[in-house]
């Protein structure tokens, strides 16, 4: 599973969900991708079922870039265990998804193997996802008057 080698501080606060991804909110590596439409918090065995589902799908053509990263952690504390002293171990590592992030990109299949492809890959994931295809930014005809 995905998780950081080595982090500054061992555990973190739970922090925001609220808001638009800024960043990462457009197709930069490949043609193709899925966007997320909800906040949420993706489990490194989330990413890694997504993944899978997607090369599967295509057979192992083309290309898949994989945008997000788990590198918070994800605290818990045993069960019937008394208040108090101090957090838990870390169970997981998550990766923040806010609303418009693409989190996986995909280059050379056609469309409707990368749609189908992101349709079973979404299928994996706990939120809503939209497929994406990148801008084309074609170059508009400028007419001298």
């Amino acid at each position: 599973m995905l998780a950081p080698k080595r982090s500054k501080y061992r555990k973190q606060q739970r922090g925001r969900r609220a808001g638009q991804a800024t960043r990462g909110n457009t197709v930069h590596f490949g043609d193709y991708g899925l966007m997320a439409m909800e906040p949420a918090w993706i489990t490194d065995r989330q990413i890694e079922s997504a993944r899978v589902a997607l090369t599967r799908h295509i057979k192992r053509v083309g290309k898949v870039w994989i945008r997000i990263f788990p590198d918070k952690p994800y605290t818990k504390k045993p069960a019937e265990v008394r208040m108090g002293s101090g957090k838990g171990p870390i169970e997981y590592y998550v990766a923040v998804v806010k609303p418009g992030l693409v989190m996986f990109e995909m280059a050379g299949v056609d469309e409707a193997t990368a749609k189908e492809a992101m349709r079973l890959a979404g299928h994996k994931l706990p939120i809503a996802t939209k497929f994406v295809a990148r801008e084309t930014g074609g170059e508009m005809a400028h007419e001298s008057v």
